[in-house]
Parts: structure tokens; C-alpha cells; sequence
């Protein structure tokens, strides 16, 4: 076990991970108060302080166990959901949906960000100041990169159609009556059903090639 690189690995990707979560929690909240629905603005969720969505086990314990597990080849983590009511929503059925959407919006947005930070300020910099290389623009980079591997991964990895991942409720939101109603029951299981499509049935090599595409504007 490489202990040295998965403690490197962690170091670089947990103010990423933290910004992915927080924003990718804070999205869900803001949709659903445009849409009739205060319950996260109520508890205070509504807000850009980590500290206010870090979960124990899926933001700090899940990610370093996969990275000890997996020799720092995957992680994965996960934010305390933001409370939605959809019984304050007009249309419950669509605005759960574009509540539950939002979230891996944000990660795109968040990706093309981190991309533009890297090609418009951190490669130019890095070329006319590189004294500053080692102490500034190398950690900055490996952040910014590590910022489009965790959004990429987080938006494909919620967008599963499986209750409760945002996936998962877009689809209930968008399937006709019988169907959605059928998914939705899932909810109760949903969590094991994506622990066995991971672990047993390897669905997250599919978000690989889409992964890679993203890294190749920072590579």
C-alpha cells in the first residue's frame, strides 16, 4: 500500500471534494426555494459553510476507505441531503425533478469552471511567473484538477436512475404515472441496489471515458 500517495491524494482532493458536495447540496436547496419550497432555507441549508453538509461517514470515512481499498485508483463521497418538501411545490411531480437536476448542473458548471481557471489563469501564470511553479501554481493545478475528476464522477455517479439519487428522482419526475410510481418504491433500497451495481456489476467504468474526456482539457 502506497501510504504516502493516498495521504498526498487526500490532502489534494479534499478541498475539491468539499466544494463539490457543498455546492452540488446548496443547488438542490436554491431550485427548490425558487420553486415554492423553503424547507432548506428554513434549517439553514442554504448555505456555502461545508461544515453545514459534511456527512461523517459518506464525506470523510466512505472516500478514505475507497482510496485505502482501491490503492487510490477510486473514491467516492457523498453530502447529508438538503431536506426538500414536495408538498410545497405547485407541481410536486416536475419540480422534484428540476430540484433533483440541479445538483448535477452544478457539478457541470463547477467542472467548466475549474477547466477555464486551468487553461485562462493557472497555465498563463505558471509561465510568466515560474518561480512561483512549485509553492503556488503546481498545488493550485493538481486542485483544480482533482475539481474536475470529483464533479464529473459526482454528476454521473447521481444521475443513475435509481431513488434516491438525483438520478433517480428526475426519472419519477419524467416517467408516466404507473411507471414512476413503480420506481419511486424502490427508494427504501436504492442505496444497496448501488452498492451492488458498484461493487458486483462495475457500473462505474462506464464513467470513465467521460471522465477522461474532461481531464483532457487539463492534462
Amino acid at each position: 500500500m502506497d501510504v504516502p500517495g493516498i495521504v498526498r491524494q487526500i490532502a489534494i482532493s479534499a478541498v475539491p471534494l468539499l466544494i463539490a458536495i457543498t455546492f452540488h447540496e446548496v443547488a438542490h436547496g436554491l431550485v427548490a426555494y425558487r420553486l415554492g419550497d423553503k424547507t432548506a432555507w428554513a434549517l439553514g441549508r442554504l448555505s456555502l459553510n461545508p461544515l453545514k453538509h459534511i456527512d461523517p461517514v459518506g464525506t470523510v470515512l466512505m472516500p478514505i476507505l475507497l482510496l485505502i481499498l482501491t490503492h487510490g485508483r477510486f473514491t467516492f463521497g457523498y453530502a447529508k441531503p438538503v431536506p426538500i418538501s414536495p408538498i410545497n411545490f405547485r407541481n410536486p411531480k416536475r419540480d422534484m425533478a428540476l430540484s433533483a437536476a440541479a445538483g448535477p448542473v452544478m457539478n457541470l458548471a463547477l467542472t467548466i469552471l475549474c477547466i477555464l481557471l486551468v487553461r485562462l489563469v493557472v497555465f498563463p501564470l505558471s509561465e510568466l511567473l515560474p518561480g512561483l511553479n512549485r509553492t503556488v501554481f503546481v498545488p493550485l493545478y493538481l486542485m483544480l484538477q482533482a475539481g474536475v475528476a470529483w464533479n464529473v464522477l459526482l454528476g454521473l455517479f447521481n444521475m443513475l436512475p435509481v431513488p434516491p439519487l438525483d438520478g433517480g428522482r428526475v426519472a419519477v419526475g419524467l416517467l408516466p404515472g404507473r411507471q414512476s410510481i413503480a420506481l419511486s418504491r424502490l427508494e427504501p433500497y436504492g442505496m444497496i441496489i448501488v452498492l451492488v451495481l458498484v461493487f458486483f456489476f462495475k457500473v462505474h467504468l462506464i464513467f470513465w471515458p467521460i471522465i477522461n474526456f474532461f481531464m483532457s482539457f487539463v492534462t
